[in-house]
Parts: C-alpha cells; structure tokens; sequence
C-alpha cells in the first residue's frame, strides 16, 4: 500500500511540476509576443512620420495629423486589450507612489510629477483628436508646433505661454546594465521681431533653450509616440502700438554621425488683442532675453 501511495506521490509531483513549467513556458512566449507586438508598433510608426515631420503644407499637416495619430493610439489601445496594460498610463506615477512608501522618496517627486503633469497634457491631446497647433512648419527634415500660445500668469504678472512640440530631433539610448538614459541632441534658441503699424521696427525679444524640455517623453508614459521633444517659453505682453511680430524658432540637431540639421521656423502674424499690453501701461521688454528653467535632471533617466 505504502508502494502505491509512493508512486502516486511521485506522479503527483512530477506533473506539478510539468505544469509549472507550462505555465512558466506560456508565459515567457507571452512576454515575447507582447514585446515583438511593441516593435511592431514603434516600427509602425517611425515608417509612417516621416511624412507628418516633412510635409510641406501647413494646412495638409493639420488635416492629417489627427487621422496618423488616431492609427497609433489604435494600435495601442489594441495591444492593451490583447496583452493587458495600465489603460490610465500613469505607470510612472504608481511606480513613484511605491518608492514613497518603501521610504525611498525624495525632494525631486514633486518636479518629476509637475513634468509627468506636462507630457500628460500633450498626450491625452494626441489620444483624444484634439491635437491642433496654431502655428507649423517643418525644415531640415524636423518640425516644429506652436500646440498653444495662451496668456498666463508667470512670475507674479501675464505672459504669453507658448507650448512647443518638435519632431525628429537626432537622438540615442544608452543602457549601462543598470538604467536607461536617452541622449537627444537639440538646442533651441527664439526671437520675436515687433512692428508697428506702420510695418516699422518697435522693439524685439529674445529667448535661449526651451523652458522645462523633456527630450524623453516616454519615460514618463511608455506609450508616448516616440522622438518628440516637448518645452514651452514663456514671454511678456507687448505693447498696445505692436500690430504685427515675426516669431523665429531655430533649432539645431546634430547626428551621431555628424551630420547637422540647422532649422528655422518663421511664423508671422497680427498680434492678437489678448497678447497686448493696455494703452499707456510700460513695457520693459525692449531686447529682453529670457533663459529657462533649469529642469529635473530625472526626466531623462530611466
């Protein structure tokens, strides 16, 4: 008897274990389903944006934008379904939610959230349609949206708060066996000519690198569509006498094999009531120059 119980112990055992390592199996090739499915989807997409970073029309841009971005977020929510995921993509915030309570948090959470913050905003105007710049253009193979361009408070008094989002910038990951760390090449610089109605020069700002760049959007939502640069600048009413400006963004990007894409982007345009100071209040922005921020040093590791 104590024979056959033996052997049925033994039985039972070995098919415990033949199961574990079914499942151990099953879920392996998942995981590599899930993470090839990924590539799909990435190589997907950078066979497709080329068109959106060089078409030439600004009206085609907006036209179709929307459409190319609703096909990725389809792809993506479709993955979710089929493999599981964090439809709320707030991974990031979780996972810094858990280094909390382990006691492992620090003074930087709250700047690494205000920057999370900013990449969601973009994000959910990708996801939701509603991704509509007010100003466009492409050069050099990089294109360069003005998302929005509202009034704000910024230190203590209204500025205009101008949202940028770049497309293309050369860029490269780097892995040392313990984190990620992405190395975007980049640097920005803006002027804003002001003319009087007379169509004569009335004053001029100007502005160094993007206040709160994040050149790695994706680690902060992993499903961020891949090699956009987000930033924004932040500048001072004009006076009521400016009736028209010219906007010059430029933006340098240099290869890793050195080749170097110089870009500019002119946006003219008539100034808008709400960008305007009152009559008769002063203006001391005559050749302003503004510089950023410094941001997070966390927001492009990983």
């Amino acid at each position: 008897m104590r024979r056959y119980i033996g052997l049925l112990v033994g039985f039972v055992a070995v098919a415990a274990g033949a199961g574990y390592m079914a499942t151990t199996k099953n879920a392996q090739i998942r995981e590599a389903e899930e993470k090839a499915n990924r590539q799909r989807i990435r190589a997907d997409y950078l066979e497709k944006v080329g068109w959106m970073r060089s078409n030439p029309d600004e009206k085609g841009y907006k036209d179709e934008v929307n459409p190319f971005l609703r096909a990725y977020f389809n792809q993506i929510d479709e993955h979710l379904t089929r493999y599981g995921g964090n439809k709320d993509f707030d991974d990031y915030l979780e996972e810094a939610g858990k280094k909390e309570g382990k006691g492992k948090g620090d003074s930087g959470r709250a700047d690494r959230k205000a920057v999370y913050d900013t990449v969601r905003a973009v994000f959910d105007r990708m996801r939701e349609g509603k991704y509509t710049p007010v100003f466009t253009a492409s050069d050099k193979g990089l294109r360069l949206d003005v998302l929005s361009a509202d009034v704000k408070m910024s230190g203590g008094k209204p500025g205009v708060h101008y949202v940028i989002v770049v497309w293309g910038a050369s860029r490269e990951l780097r892995e040392d066996g313990k984190q990620k760390r992405m190395i975007t090449s980049a640097s920005f610089s803006a002027s804003w000519s002001l003319l009087d109605e007379k169509d004569k020069q009335y004053g001029s700002m100007e502005a160094t690198d993007l206040s709160g760049k994040v050149d790695w959007p994706e680690r902060f939502i992993a499903e961020f569509p891949p090699q956009m640069i987000l930033g924004h600048y932040d500048l001072d009413l004009v006076p009521a006498e400016v009736k028209t400006m010219e906007i010059t963004f430029k933006v340098s990007s240099r290869a890793s094999t050195g080749g170097e894409a110089s870009a500019s982007f002119v946006w003219k345009l008539e100034t808008p009531g709400e960008w305007k100071l009152k009559p008769g209040e002063k203006w001391e922005g005559a050749s302003e120059t503004t510089a950023p921020m410094e941001a997070p040093t966390a927001a492009n590791k990983k």
